[in-house]
């Protein structure tokens, strides 16, 4: 492939990626500020442009006193205030939207003048499907707070959650994938690597879940929980399954730990790979290790505060560039880089 449409795809796509980042923030955002629900229509189109005049306003306003939040939680909130939550709502839905135009409009455009090799085509429609299914998962989880509850589904936060991580991890691989390291290594070190990114996916997860049901704002000391390093009261829900989701103490216990186990994990594969001798990769893995020991200590720097916005919010942009790094990591585990492929074919 030219060297030019490559840097043009490089570059779309590393747009693509930002916006996605920016697109996760704006959505802790929206759930720290508890302005989720204060849209309660789901329209792809019209819902772009938003209310242009007091009566828009009031009508707006009068939509979201029907629902549970309203009426249990914020009975008598000014306009004033609805507005503050309504645009960090709209401008979550509206930045979705925005994401949808920059890669269809480019796409379309590479395309037509043949930038895009036939490999990467079936790939980025597929990236593009995942947005699409990403904006309906958004609409399913509000629901979910519109009738019955006062928020939304942890359940279902964590899976819109997710997925905006797994879309922001398959752009980032798809432009990874325009470099010149494509041949396969494999071996123990790309395993370990993938082992370890999966962990970090988990430990994701379950942060989405302490926000889905508020468990920062509960048990604020460190390091222990309730007064203990492993508190009583971790299975008192019933199934006993029901703890790991709903039980708060045992959401937060769990996000502890799995975060105690990033730090251990990626330290000791830093270590593992220098003394193997891949240093190739020791340079990565060490950096791994070192953001995630950072992350760990803002964690606890914005559970003593017990979730301050910006604290929030730079907790969650590290927990992003935590599992970026780890996926560039697991990348080069299992690519050769151009020198070393040059070699062998010689």
């Amino acid at each position: 492939m030219p060297a030019g449409n490559v840097r043009a795809l490089r570059l779309w796509l590393g747009c693509i990626a930002f916006l996605i980042v920016a697109m996760i923030l704006v959505g802790g955002a929206t759930r720290l500020t508890d302005s989720g629900l204060s849209i309660t229509e789901w329209q792809p189109i019209v819902g772009a442009i938003p209310p242009l005049s007091d009566g828009d306003w009031q009508e707006a306003f009068e939509a979201y006193k029907q629902i549970p939040e309203y009426t249990q939680v914020n009975k008598g909130m000014s306009l004033s205030a609805f507005k503050r939550i309504y645009w960090w709502e709209w401008a979550h839905r509206f930045l979705g939207r925005f994401i949808g135009l920059a890669f269809f409009v480019p796409f379309v455009c590479f395309w037509a003048v043949g930038y895009i090799p036939r490999p990467l085509m079936p790939k980025l429609i597929g990236l593009f499907m995942l947005g699409g299914l990403q904006g309906a998962l958004g609409w399913y989880m509000v629901k979910s707070g519109l009738v019955d509850r006062v928020d939304v589904s942890q359940y279902r936060l964590a899976a819109h959650f997710g997925l905006a991580v797994a879309i922001l991890g398959y752009t980032l691989w798809l432009l990874l994938g325009l470099s010149e390291r494509q041949a396969a290594r494999g071996g123990a070190p790309a395993i370990v690597a993938w082992l370890v990114l999966l962990l970090i996916f988990v430990q994701l997860l379950s942060g989405a879940l302490v926000a889905g049901i508020d468990g920062g704002l509960g048990f604020n000391t460190w390091p222990l929980l309730n007064g203990a390093f492993i508190p009583s009261g971790l299975g008192e829900a019933s199934p006993w399954y029901l703890n790991l989701f709903e039980n708060p103490l045992t959401v937060q216990f769990d996000h502890r730990m799995l975060g105690y186990a990033v730090v251990v994990a990626t330290v000791l594969q830093a270590i593992w790979l220098a003394v193997r001798g891949h240093q190739t990769l020791v340079g990565s893995a060490a950096t791994l290790a070192v953001l995630s020991v950072l992350q760990a200590t803002l964690g606890v720097w914005t559970l003593l505060l017990a979730v301050p916005l910006e604290l929030g919010l730079a907790h969650q942009a590290g927990a992003i560039l935590v599992f970026a790094a780890a996926l560039y990591h697991a990348w080069l585990a299992g690519h050769e880089p151009a020198e070393a492929q040059t070699a062998a074919s010689a």
